[in-house]
Formats: C-alpha cells, structure tokens, sequence
C-alpha cells in the first residue's frame, strides 16, 4: 500500500545545534524559545524542495537529546510545548510532514525513574524498569547499582521493553507526541537494540490511530527486512548505499555502489517495494564533503542519491557542501550552529545548492524516480548507468564521477524512441537500433525520459 513517505525528499534538522542550544542542559533555568529559530529553516528546507522534515531530539534531556530526562516535557533549552507544536503547524502549513527522533531503547541517567532506582535502591518501585541492575556491583561513575547501559556509553541506562510498564509509559508518550504536537511519524534512535515485540506492539499502536504514520529505525548492520516489514517498521535507514555512495567515488569504482543498488533493488534484489531512507551525510557521520576527495564528486555523488530507488534525505548545511569530521569522543563538529541567512547570502556552495533544488525538481515531478523499479545497464569505473521504470513512465540515468564521457547503451525492448532531457531541457536524444548514446557532462548525470516511438514499453524493471 501506498504511504505519503514513499514519495518524500526529506530535510534533516538536529534542533538543538540548529537552534543554539547550550551543550549542557540546567534544570533549575525556565525553557528559552530556541526552537522559533527553526521557523526560517522550515522555509528555506521548502523552497529546497524538500517535503518533510527529520526533526532530531527535542525532549528534556542532559546533553545531546539522547539522553532523555522527560518523554513527555520539551527540553527546556529549545522552549516549551506551545513552541514545539508552533514549530510543526508551520511544516504543516507549508506542505511538509514531520518525524520525530525518538529514543526508545534508552534514557539518560537523570531520566525519572532511574535516578528513584539510585536514590531507593533495591524497594524502588522502577528497579523493572532497567537490564541488568546488579546493587552488589558499582557502575562505571562509582555509584550503585551497576546496569545494563548502550554500548560503550555508561550514561544511557537501557530500558527493560520486557516490562509491561516501560512499554505502556513509552507508548503513552508517543500517544502524547502525535496528539499534543501532530508529529508524522518517528525515527527510532538505535533500533537494531529494540525487541522485536516492542517494535510489532508500536507499529499497531501507530496504525490504529488511522493518521498514516511513519515509522524510521536507525538501523546500520544486518538484513533490514528484519526490521522493516508490515509487522514493525517502514523503513530504515540505508547505511549500505551510504557507504558505497562516498566509497565509490574516493575510490573511483562504481562497481561498489553498483552492486549494492542491483542486490537491493534489481529484478533480484532483496529489498524490491522496500522504501529505504537513504543519506550522504547525517549529524552521527562525517560530512560528505569532508569525505570525498573532490568536491566535484558532490554533484555526481547527489545526482544518484537523488534518483535511485528509495527516500533521499539532505542534511541541513551539507546542501552549502560544509565540512565537518567527528572524533572518536566528539560529534560536536557534525552539529554546528549554522547562521542560515549568512549561507543563504554568501558565495560558497551556491553552485551545490542550485543543482539539488533542480534534482530535487525532477525527481519530484517524475513517478519513475518516485516509484520506479530498478535496472542496471552499464557500469564503469567512474559511471553507471540504470533504468528506474513506473507503469506510467520509464526514465534512463546515466551518472558520471569522471571528465566528460560518451557511452553507448543498450535499450532493452526497444527499437526507437525520443528520450527528453528532464534536468537540461529541452535536449533531446535519439535511440536507433535499440541502442542511444549519451554524453554526459564531468561529474553530473543525464536523466532521460524515455518516450517509445513504436509504443513498446520498456520490460523488466518493476518495482
């Protein structure tokens, strides 16, 4: 069945670097609000042409939003629920859906119920509520009790989603978020670490309240069917093309994003009907143009993104082309407080800027970049090209990471047609024979509807 996400292009915002926040949060300060400060960045996500928005953490909590002191509260540095619903009837109002970063699997040490644990010891009555609690054993900050926490992180305590409790009190909250704030959906923070049950009870949860909600899990290893399926998610997130997007190019072998792309969605792939979220660049991950070699690869590197199979994602800043590399303690340089008007005016990256608003045009207007299934038909070191087929509409992609390159390709089942140029109109080229050729400009891609001459559509690339 269709969903509204299927067909989204969406904008990815980390509200509490986007809006200033301070790096610490101090409980004993009234909320401030910071999150007006993202009215303007709704805007201009729109004018992008983006159609929704990833908004990440916004709930009280310590640090960085994924340490979660209050489900049901807005972290007090971003301001209050009135801001926060302001915030999303603005999306609303300009045509954008919603998501919510949620964490789920995990909160922060000043989360409610564990600092009861802390404070009552054994009689609390949340001692369920947390894996692992040994009061025999000190935890890594030299308190009590020991506990199960995330990864290499000791202070995000893990949830127990065994306990009937926890699961009713994180429902309740997501309850609270779609009615009080009229959120689309949630992106599930780590949701590789979440039960299977859990994730199947919030999917019916969702489902039942007949809004079309989505629901995102950040997944990064592992068969993602798994996951996403009729009986838990959507979607989640691609980090397979994600690698091999950047990979390929610093590498300067196509073969590697090709043979992701076949596996996952080709006339074989595992992944056919799956709309996997997929991304250059995201606030846990080093800025793409931090990441390729060349910054002429962004253009090449976006032209895919941007028309294979699945939802495209941009995250904000990373449409200038800015830098940004993490350390192994510190995400802080992923996360800038950006002065939006400063890079709206200035000359860096407006070159970039321009040709995503364009291939964010044609990818929006085409139900075969939407919709369309997948079809390797060439594939170079440096280029790649495929079909992306819709019952209506069949579109040629020919991506090119190198100096301007002509290739000749073959069209299956067709013997003549006219292919438009939907990113340079109104070029115009011609198939002869079933095969056309195609000169791609260095590092841009051609993207050609193909318009049959004797009414034979193009077979085998179904969604």
């Amino acid at each position: 069945m269709s969903h509204w996400a299927d067909e989204a292009v969406f904008y990815h915002l980390y509200p509490l670097a986007t809006c200033g926040a301070p790096l610490r949060n101090d409980p004993a300060l009234p909320p401030v609000p910071r999150l007006l400060e993202l009215i303007p960045w709704i805007r201009h996500a729109r004018e992008l042409g983006a159609s929704a928005l990833l908004l990440g953490p916004v709930l009280e909590s310590t640090s960085h939003g994924y340490d979660t002191v209050d489900y049901f509260r807005v972290d007090r540095r971003l301001g209050t629920d009135d801001d926060l619903r302001g915030v999303v009837e603005e999306a609303h109002a300009l045509g954008l859906h919603v998501i919510l970063d949620a964490v789920l699997g995990h909160v922060g040490r000043a989360f409610w119920a564990f600092d009861d644990v802390r404070t009552c010891g054994p009689g609390s009555a949340y001692c369920s509520w947390f894996r692992g609690l040994d009061f025999g054993k000190e935890s890594k900050f030299g308190d009590r009790p020991a506990y199960e926490h995330w990864k290499d992180a000791p202070e995000l305590p893990r949830l127990n989603l065994g306990c009937a409790a926890v699961r009713e009190h994180l429902l309740a909250a997501v309850d609270h978020w779609v009615e009080r704030y009229g959120f689309d959906g949630l992106r599930l923070d780590s949701a590789d670490w979440l039960e299977d049950g859990f994730l199947a009870e919030l999917r019916a949860r969702c489902d039942g309240k007949g809004r079309d909600l989505w629901l995102l899990g950040e997944v990064v290893h592992g068969d993602y069917g798994r996951w996403a399926n009729p009986h838990a998610l959507h979607s989640v997130t691609n980090y397979e093309a994600f690698k091999g997007l950047w990979s390929s190019h610093v590498d300067r072998n196509f073969f590697e994003i090709a043979y992701a792309l076949s596996r996952q969605f080709g006339p074989q792939g595992i992944y056919q009907g799956l709309p996997l979220y997929n991304f250059a660049d995201n606030h846990d991950v080093n800025r793409v143009a931090s990441t390729v070699r060349d910054r002429a690869h962004l253009f090449s590197l976006y032209c895919l993104l941007l028309t294979m199979p699945g939802v495209p994602s941009l995250y904000s800043g990373s449409e200038w082309g800015i830098a940004g590399t993490r350390t192994p303690t510190d995400d802080h340089a992923l996360r800038p407080h950006l002065d939006l008007a400063a890079m709206q005016r200035g000359p860096e990256g407006q070159d970039l800027h321009g040709a995503l608003q364009r291939l964010i045009a044609v990818r929006r207007a085409s139900e075969a970049l939407l919709r369309g299934g997948y079809r390797q038909l060439a594939v170079a070191s440096e280029q790649i090209a495929f079909l992306r087929q819709s019952s209506t509409e069949t579109v040629l992609v020919v991506v090119n990471a190198g100096q301007e390159s002509t290739l000749t390709l073959a069209l299956p089942d067709l013997r003549e047609a006219r292919l438009v140029d939907l990113l340079e109109p109104p070029q115009v080229l011609e198939a002869v024979g079933g095969s056309v050729r195609v000169t791609v400009p260095g590092t841009w891609a051609r993207v050609l509807r193909v318009e049959p001459r004797d009414g034979v559509h193009l077979l085998g690339a179904s969604r």
